[in-house]
């Protein structure tokens, strides 16, 4: 089973890295990727951190962080309102 995994995972790598190297994308879209996963990373600490709501506090994990990431702010507000609501 485990040879059967790691030989998907690796014909995925190689038609990854052919489609970024045809199409010419480069590794620009990495610089894009992390600065985004860094800006809702600090978006969230801050909104965490800045004690506005200070009885709701979302985690730093990488399903929150993916939707800040996938949203914007208005996936933090988003978030926000899914605390509050299975909060109460």
């Amino acid at each position: 089973m485990k040879l059967v995994v790691m030989g998907i995972m690796t014909v995925s790598l190689l038609l990854l890295l052919l489609i970024v190297f045809r199409k010419k994308i480069g590794f620009g879209w990495l610089t894009m990727f992390g600065t985004h996963l860094v800006l809702a990373a600090l978006g969230l600490y801050l909104v965490n951190f800045s004690g506005l709501i200070p009885e709701v506090y979302i985690p730093l994990n990488p399903t929150t962080v993916g939707t800040v990431m996938v949203l914007g702010l208005p996936g933090v507000a988003l978030l926000f309102g899914l605390k509050i609501t299975l909060m109460g």
